[in-house]
């Protein structure tokens, strides 16, 4: 008569989800910085106060990440669509980058999670 197999199984999701966790946000800060960097090419300068203004910030209760841009005309310049500016700088300088480089974005954090799983 054979015997029967056996198998011992360790279950380790919270070691998983806490590694997914810590991969996603690293993965939210670097495509937050990515965004800064690539609306940092478009924001429009006078005297540069408004592109120094920018920042980045992760939320790791809620895992979001933001882009910001604080001075008290930033929400104006960026809206102005009539406004003139020198060449390659714009108005919608946060909104248009958002929008194009949503993939590569989503990308940076699932490499990052990918990469926190196989440690």
């Amino acid at each position: 008569m054979s015997r029967a197999a056996r198998a011992r199984v360790q279950w380790n999701g919270g070691q998983v989800l806490d590694r997914a966790r810590q991969g996603a946000l690293r993965g939210l800060l670097l495509g937050a910085e990515h965004l800064l960097a690539e609306s940092r090419t478009e924001v429009p300068i006078a005297e540069g106060t408004l592109e120094r203004s920018g920042a980045t910030s992760v939320d790791e209760t809620n895992l979001v990440a933001g882009v910001t841009y604080d001075t008290p005309y930033a929400a104006r310049v960026h809206e102005d669509m009539s406004a003139r500016h020198s060449p390659g700088r714009k108005a919608k300088f946060l909104e248009d980058p958002v929008n194009r480089e949503a993939r590569p974005i989503g990308e940076l954090i699932a490499a990052q999670v990918r990469r926190s799983l196989r440690s």
